[in-house]
């Protein structure tokens, strides 16, 4: 086992309505990551995977509420640390963070340079101008953007530059955990391509030490990531490496996600699309049993009545459920 970048430690977060309601976005996630390893979240809108993005920073805004939990970067556990030093101290060299719809995320006001030079001057206050181009320009040339692009408005960058440019912004202080939400939503397949690979050169030039892949698309995550986790009403209802999860999902959710996405991987051609009935339940007021078994078709009352741990199967796979992986792979196969 290599060393571990991310540990998380049964975390919850809440959001609290104006209503004074609460939301339990986040109930009781666990999860690690190795030196040099990317790990996919995938699971339906409003399942929580954005939510858990936000709360794996450590740094909080209302609505958004830190209940309990560990969050630990490289051997620190930043979930009891004050707002400012998880500013100064964590975001953007320890932990970095690429936001949904981040083509949205650039003031068009301001050239990019202006970007970088507040980011590392948020750390290093002292950097001069002429250091900061420098190591800006370097890495967008590796990175393939042209230098040329640090003094340019957002304006004048096309979709897919505007999301390259951001992955250059966000990871410029080569953080040891990058946390990608959803990175390549709203670009062609062209600009898809470019951007994961622009993840895997981050990971292979070192300059990003490990890395979560949110997004709701399972089989692209076959493409990124070397685990997968499924997240469902909050919680994590499987893991497994990518292949495992695409080709051999236990959960029934899991195979419900698969079965409602065309994969375009040898083997998969006849698979006939289905559709996971119903809607996630509320929570605000979650059930006291597994959060999918109203909209399961193997469920009984007793999956209804109390809740399930996960449990561990194999080498680095589990799942949330009460039946036995045999019993679910009997099902699948007389289907």
């Amino acid at each position: 086992m290599g060393k571990i970048m991310l540990e998380v430690k049964d975390l919850k977060t809440k959001y609290v309505t104006r209503f004074h309601e609460n939301v339990y976005a986040v109930d009781g996630v666990s999860l690690t990551i190795e030196e040099g390893k990317s790990l996919g979240i995938a699971g339906e809108s409003g399942c929580g995977k954005s939510t858990l993005a936000l709360s794996l920073m450590g740094y909080y805004f209302a609505p958004l509420h830190y209940m309990s939990g560990d969050i630990i970067v490289d051997g620190t556990n930043i979930s009891g640390m004050k707002p400012d030093d998880v500013r100064h101290k964590i975001l953007g060299n320890e932990i970095a963070y690429i936001p949904q719809a981040a083509m949205n995320a650039l003031n068009p006001t301001q050239k990019i340079i202006r970007f970088i030079e507040d980011v590392i001057h948020a750390h290093d206050p002292k950097a001069s101008k002429k250091d900061i181009y420098d190591l800006a320009k370097q890495r967008f040339e590796v990175l393939g953007l042209p230098p040329e692009v640090l003094q340019k408005h957002a304006v004048e960058l096309s979709g897919g530059m505007k999301q390259r440019t951001v992955i250059a912004i966000s990871t410029i202080l080569s953080p040891k955990v990058l946390i990608a939400d959803e990175p390549s939503s709203a670009l062609d397949v062209t600009s898809q391509k470019m951007v994961i690979k622009m993840m895997r050169e981050l990971m292979e030039k070192g300059f990003i030490r490990s890395m979560i892949f949110i997004t709701h698309e399972l089989p692209l995550l076959y493409n990124v990531t070397d685990d997968i986790m499924v997240m469902y009403a909050g919680q994590i209802v499987e893991r497994g490496t990518a292949r495992e999860m695409v080709f051999d999902p236990i959960h029934p959710y899991s195979k419900g996600l698969m079965g409602s996405i065309i994969v375009p991987e040898a083997g998969t051609r006849d698979q006939k699309l289905t559709a996971i009935p119903g809607t996630p339940p509320n929570l605000k007021r979650p059930p006291a049993g597994c959060r999918f078994a109203d909209r399961c078709k193997y469920a009984t009352a007793e999956c209804k009545g109390a809740s399930v741990a996960m449990k561990e199967f194999g080498e680095g796979r589990s799942y949330r459920c009460r039946y036995s992986v045999e019993h679910l792979r009997e099902v699948y196969a007389d289907e």
